[in-house]
């Protein structure tokens, strides 16, 4: 029998969809615990550069649903970006035609715009989107779950049966290949370089005709560049080559990139799935189960859309 009260969730995982999980249940009113791996600052989401924009997630209509109410959230929370870690900013993503986000997009973002030549080389949309700063953002996510009771426990965990509480919340991403197991989760290795900003504001997603990504997004103190989507690669050392390749392709499409201080360098696995699982099934004794994890490079994008999805099913009955 679950020890606790019939309002107890554990949320294992403690990456962005773990935690934007555990702060819906707690302000719905549910006790409840998240237990991480690592510290929050140092899961997987904490390396992500954190622009708004569904990538490498299926399904495609689901997942844009969820990140535009993601984008309600993040709206909001931009209004305080000293505390939230949200701000607003301008930026091209290239290889991209206006036509092909406008019919699910246009009507959220009313500066979506072709990119001009002057802004682009070649064809990209210029947008005003959320871009995240994963430092203090994930601290502060943790501070909001606590104020509305609910606790972080740093705990690893090697069977669900573990968790002793009547609903449990399955966010370990790349984890749940083997906790589930389900081996249909794959990492996709990013590779960033952290640099000194040269005084860059607006951000750029890129893809040369090589198929090479490139993006820089610019965070307070410090410039982020991309970047590498590289698949069932478990890798987390940075590699020289690979980083010295992600300056100059960034540099190419801005020069003075070239010359800017390196700070660091970060290496995250995406939880990549064919498509998200968030779906609930009952455990061996009858406790309530509940998945939420493959969300692959979009866990940020489609976190409170997720999340409410997901509090949705650990209440029903």
């Amino acid at each position: 029998m679950a020890r606790g009260s019939s309002d107890d969730v554990i949320v294992i995982g403690g990456g962005v969809i773990g935690l934007t999980t555990a702060v819906v249940l707690a302000e719905r009113g549910r006790r409840v615990r998240v237990w991480t791996r690592d510290p929050v600052e140092r899961t997987t989401s904490a390396v992500a550069g954190a622009l708004w924009w569904p990538y490498h997630i299926k399904p495609v209509a689901s997942a844009r649903a969820w990140a535009l109410r993601s984008l309600d959230v993040y709206e909001e929370l931009a209004e305080r970006p000293e505390t939230t870690g949200v701000r607003l900013v301008e930026g091209v993503l290239g290889e991209t035609d206006l036509d092909e986000v406008a019919g699910w997009a246009s009507a959220r973002l009313p500066g979506l715009r072709a990119a001009t030549a002057d802004e682009y080389a070649g064809t990209g949309v210029w947008a005003r989107l959320p871009l995240i700063d994963m430092a203090a953002h994930l601290p502060w996510l943790r501070e909001r779950l606590v104020k509305a009771g609910g606790s972080v426990e740093e705990r690893t965990v090697s069977d669900l049966a573990e968790a002793e509480a009547p609903v449990v919340v399955n966010c370990t991403g790349l984890g749940a290949r083997g906790l589930v197991p389900d081996p249909s989760v794959r990492p996709v290795r990013g590779q960033l370089v952290v640099v000194e900003n040269p005084g860059i504001r607006t951000w750029l997603v890129a893809t040369n005709a090589a198929g090479e990504m490139a993006y820089f997004f610019p965070q307070p103190g410090r410039l982020l560049l991309g970047g590498t989507a590289e698949d069932d690669v478990w890798s987390a050392e940075p590699d020289p080559a690979v980083a010295e390749a992600i300056v100059r392709r960034c540099a190419a499409l801005r020069p003075e990139i070239a010359g800017a201080r390196i700070l660091g360098h970060r290496v995250g696995l995406r939880p990549a799935r064919e498509t998200v699982r968030l779906e609930r099934e009952p455990l061996p004794d009858g406790r309530a189960l509940v998945h939420h994890y493959g969300h692959g490079g979009a866990g940020v994008t489609v976190a409170w859309g997720c999340a409410e999805e997901a509090a949705a099913l650990a209440a029903s009955s």
